[in-house]
């Protein structure tokens, strides 16, 4: 694995004049080589006017055009949003977007400091039948089960079987509300994203006091399906290594979660073609963006190999307070997504602090 390319996908074009920032990104690649992106730009990391906007690329990923705003208005309440994006056929596109609700608190970040609880959060698909020339009004996502807020972690995810899935974790309301905890979970769907009226639990331990965000879902050559999340240790107030856990029958059900050994957060896998995986994710016990390579044998994770891709000679790029929500208020980086693209190099973007300003960065990576 090594890096064959790098570049800008979208950074505010004059930082002089006014203040834009750029984080979450997502990217597919279509069948004829255009690539499509959407992200998040607004004055803050946490700032009201975050909203989701789209690039494109017909140069591989080596320029892109910033398109602008996917959506203007949800409603008329006080709303910001982030959204990722995942390709369903030919020119067929999905956009996963979180719309969330600053109405009650728009003075506020996302969460809450005193109770680690959230704003109200409501989930909507997005589609783009044109190759993300033009995309539809926003379909509200109904869910099964009170969060009562919800994180958004990644793209819709398709397994080969055509079912939807929406991994995700439920998560306090404002004043701490929390009916059934703190949980990563997968909304599924067997119609194309029309109804999602079934859900898995991934994982779960929140009775011993840990939460899993960030989750991720990969599904293996052989139909496993093999789930990835960040772990907090609520009680002690300190990040713990990342989990895993696996299904062997498409997600009903999932084996206890384990330590994959990688402290850090926001990780992102991806299979290769070798059956080994990629992952790419924002260290914790060294500085920087790492990758690692993998593997799934007799049911227990197995880390090779590591290597920095970005800021790894960088310091006190992140708080360490003992509190999430003011350790989310001093990021610098993350938030990594990864595709393989149609020459089979990985294609990776994720957002970074570069000059005072928070861009979209891309990589190249082959195989």
């Amino acid at each position: 694995m090594k890096i064959i390319d790098s570049g800008i996908l979208y950074e505010n074009p004059k930082p002089y004049l006014k203040s834009i920032h750029a984080y979450f990104p997502s990217v597919v690649e279509l069948t004829d080589g255009k690539m499509v992106a959407v992200y998040a730009c607004g004055e803050a990391f946490e700032a009201v006017n975050l909203h989701t906007y789209v690039s494109v690329s017909n140069d591989g990923g080596k320029s892109w055009y910033h398109c602008g705003r996917i959506y203007n208005e949800i409603d008329g309440r006080i709303t910001s949003d982030a959204s990722r994006i995942t390709v369903v056929s030919k020119d067929h596109i999905v956009v996963l977007m979180c719309v969330y609700d600053r109405t009650e608190h728009p003075d506020e970040g996302l969460t809450n400091l005193e109770t680690l609880g959230f704003v109200p959060t409501k989930f909507y698909l997005i589609h783009s039948y044109d190759a993300g020339k033009t995309f539809s009004r926003p379909e509200p996502v109904e869910f099964p089960l009170i969060g009562p807020s919800f994180e958004l972690c990644c793209p819709v995810t398709i397994l080969s079987d055509g079912t939807w899935l929406i991994p995700t974790s439920t998560w306090k309301a404002w004043d701490g509300y929390c009916p059934d905890g703190m949980k990563a979970i997968a909304l599924i769907s067997h119609d194309n994203g029309k109804t999602w009226n079934k859900y898995t639990v991934v994982m779960d331990r929140y009775k011993d006091g840990i939460i899993f965000w960030e989750s991720k879902i990969i599904e293996m050559f052989d139909n496993i399906l093999v789930a990835v999340a960040w772990a907090y240790d609520e009680k002690n107030k300190k990040d713990l290594p990342n989990h895993y856990a696996i299904s062997y029958d498409k997600g009903k059900t999932w084996s206890q979660p384990k330590s994959m050994d990688l402290y850090g957060q926001t990780l992102t896998p991806i299979l290769l073609d070798n059956g080994k995986i990629l992952s790419v994710y924002r260290r914790m016990d060294k500085p920087g963006l790492w990758a690692v390579i993998s593997r799934i044998e007799s049911g227990q994770w197995i880390n090779e190999q590591q290597f920095p891709l970005w800021g790894n000679n960088f310091s006190g790029l992140t708080g360490d307070t003992k509190n999430p929500v003011t350790d989310f208020h001093q990021l610098r980086f993350g938030a990594p997504s990864m595709i393989k693209m149609l020459d089979g190099t990985i294609f990776l973007v994720f957002w970074c602090y570069e000059h005072c300003n928070s861009i979209i960065r891309w990589f190249k990576l082959a195989q």
